[in-house]
């Protein structure tokens, strides 16, 4: 699926399952054979990621709404919703740079294509394939029977990473 000019696809599975593990790796290999990817990631609540008594922690603690750190090695920019709701992905990934590829870790019920993982150590949910169409593989850790998408191995990166292709169009 394409928001605007990205194409999307997505990780997900429950707790523990490998998503950001299997995100981390395909990164690499699609990066690897020259796509450039942005990611998104879902986070829970109240994460940071500055930390207290640093300048841009201060900055945003006295009301900035908005602060971007920048260097000559990279920049961020910090939006506080205070008030607003949470953006929808589209929302987030209109504000992306142009790239080949966003992978997105997590947002189970968004309709963007995507790889269910599980592994079993893995919190046991719902297998979520079975009611999202838009899962067209699973990546385990484990031999599974009976399911109606294709399986791959969690290590399978190279299967995994033409199969992300082939789903984006990328190939």
């Amino acid at each position: 699926m394409t928001s605007g000019m990205h194409r999307i696809f997505g990780i997900t599975g429950w707790k523990n399952s490998g998503k950001t593990t299997l995100t981390v790796k395909l990164v690499s290999e699609l990066t690897r054979r020259g796509w450039k990817v942005s990611t998104v990631k879902h986070a829970h609540h109240d994460f940071d990621i500055d930390k207290q008594g640093t300048d841009s922690y201060r900055h945003r603690k006295a009301g900035a709404g908005e602060v971007a750190i920048v260097s000559d090695q990279r920049w961020a920019l910090m939006h506080e919703l205070a008030e607003e709701k949470e953006p929808s992905l589209a929302e987030i990934i209109a504000r992306f740079a142009p790239c080949d590829l966003v992978l997105v870790e997590g947002y189970k019920r968004e309709h963007h294509k995507k790889i269910e993982t599980r592994r079993l150590e893995g919190r046991s949910g719902e297998r979520l394939a079975l009611n999202d169409a838009a899962i067209v593989a699973i990546a385990s850790d484990h031999p599974l029977a009976g399911e109606k998408i294709p399986v791959y191995d969690l290590d399978d990166i190279t299967g995994l990473a033409d199969l992300v292709e082939r789903e984006t169009g990328l190939s």
